[in-house]
């Protein structure tokens, strides 16, 4: 498919207000509920929690207003992919394809299921994870992972009905999800503030102490200065960055965006600037209610901290000191919402990329078809199934940990891609250009490299495997180029 052929038999049915509620709930999930309590566990202080989520905050706006040139220059189906593509060559953009595929796009959904299964199961206990209704040669298979399939399932089955059914659910639970967050934050603000803790967690806010555990407990308490300092903040980054990805998911479905040149760009801009201010929000009402530091060992919900939550569940910590003993119910709802909707938006998109490949030949034919509501039902259910198969193995989280620096590593590449493209291609129509050209784009790139060597350095068990991945996919190009060529 080359640059100026454009994908043909969709339909343009996304406005402006659905392309942004794809982008907020693709990017909002579990993570802003949870992950809080690692970062503070690991940077030990306030201020540095906030500056945490500013940075990935600046850096995934600064990534969305670039990806809105690319967007802007290639409108087509599988977004990202196309853009990779056209800037290096077929093999790297199967590269991202097959990353994609294999572990970012259907391991993160797989993750949201089964989150959304678990929290179904604090409300319906039947689903919890403990309950094992079947073992079969070491592999357990509870009811918490059969929710997880069906809610798989489900969502595919409602995408393959067409892109306003899609539309439909995307919009109300990311409406309403937003809605409930934004509720929490307010209430935290005007209910569950307490001067105490604020003085506690904003009175010394710089002082840097990372937390090393033993056996769930606390081993050492490690203060931090100088490049330990840099060094804790860009491995805390983690959950921060993974809570903040899948904006790119609305270039995927360009081909069913009206005005995608337009609308794309802006959609860009304005989801993800609502998720960055709800997430540094959410935490600063985290700190008016809860300690930063805490016990494991301590018996209450206080004495545990934003830094030792039950299970790390922030959110139901600070709802407890809103909603009394009924906050674990009301969180499991929110979080069941929030789930459920990110994960529409994530099976909606996915599949797009995977029917771009099948035109370039670079994936199964099947998913390159349209049914006759004109969507790619084959790659949908192509993609359900292997979800599946990673909701049973259980092995999802540790893949999606093996890829956070991949996941980096493609969005530097696509942002190079910028640069490169305005080179080959500088007198293309480009609607939009990248905002703070060439300055911003750049800092991206060094800021997430950065972040990235850091991650290969401190934490080389969860980075290094995610590049063996993407080094997998390499002979796997060749070997399918030269058996396509055969039939």
């Amino acid at each position: 498919m080359s640059l100026q052929e454009k994908s043909i038999g969709f339909k343009r049915e996304l406005g402006l207000l659905d392309s942004t509620m794809i982008v907020v709930g693709s990017m909002i999930g579990s993570g802003i509920f949870i992950v809080s309590a690692d970062i503070a566990r690991t940077v030990g202080s306030s201020g540095l929690l906030l500056l945490v989520w500013l940075i990935t905050g600046v850096i995934t706006l600064i990534g969305a207003l670039s990806y809105g040139e690319l967007a802007s220059l290639m409108p087509f189906a599988g977004g990202q992919y196309v853009y990779i593509r056209e800037a290096y060559n077929p093999l790297v953009g199967f590269l991202y394809g097959w990353t994609l595929f294999l572990v970012i796009q259907t391991g993160t959904i797989a993750a949201v299921a089964v989150a959304f299964a678990k929290y179904t199961g604090v409300i319906i206990p039947w689903f919890s994870p403990s309950n094992v209704l079947l073992e079969l040669a070491g592999l357990k298979i509870s009811a918490a992972q059969l929710l997880a399939i069906v809610s798989v399932v489900f969502l595919t089955f409602v995408n393959v009905g067409g892109v306003k059914e899609g539309r439909f659910v995307q919009n109300i639970f990311t409406v309403s999800k937003t809605i409930a967050l934004l509720g929490l934050i307010v209430l935290g603000f005007i209910i569950g503030s307490n001067t105490d803790v604020i003085s506690a967690n904003f009175t010394d806010m710089w002082s840097a102490k990372q937390i090393h555990l033993k056996n769930g407990l606390i081993d050492v308490i490690e203060p931090l200065a100088g490049f330990a300092v840099i060094a804790a903040i860009g491995t805390a980054m983690v959950g921060s960055l993974f809570s903040s990805v899948a904006w790119e998911n609305i270039t995927f479905i360009a081909a069913e965006v009206k005005d995608p040149k337009k609308v794309i760009p802006w959609s860009l801009f304005l989801g993800t600037m609502i998720v960055t201010v709800l997430y540094i929000l959410a935490n600063v009402a985290y700190l008016v209610v809860l300690p930063l530091q805490g016990d494991p060992s301590a018996n209450s919900v206080a004495g545990m901290g934003i830094q030792f939550a039950a299970e790390d569940r922030v959110g139901t910590a600070a709802a407890h000191f809103i909603f009394g003993d009924v906050a674990v119910a009301v969180m499991a709802v929110l979080i069941m919402i929030s789930t459920f909707g990110c994960n529409n938006g994530l099976i909606l998109a996915g599949a797009r990329v995977y029917y771009a490949m099948a035109k370039d030949n670079l994936f199964f034919k099947v998913t390159g078809e349209l049914n006759s509501k004109s969507v790619p039902a084959k790659a949908l259910w192509i993609q359900a199934i292997w979800t599946s198969l990673l909701c049973l193995s259980g092995t999802y989280g540790q893949l999606l940990d093996y890829v956070v620096c991949t996941v980096l590593i493609f969005y530097i590449l696509t942002i190079a891609g910028v640069f490169i493209l305005r080179k080959r291609l500088p007198n293309a129509e480009r609607p939009y250009k990248a905002f703070g050209y060439p300055y911003l784009p750049a800092l991206y790139i060094f800021l997430a490299a950065s972040i990235s060597i850091i991650l290969l350095i401190y934490k080389p068990d969860s980075t290094w495997p995610g590049l063996l991945i993407v080094a997998l996919g390499i002979p796997v190009y060749f070997i399918w180029n030269k058996f396509r060529a055969k039939s």
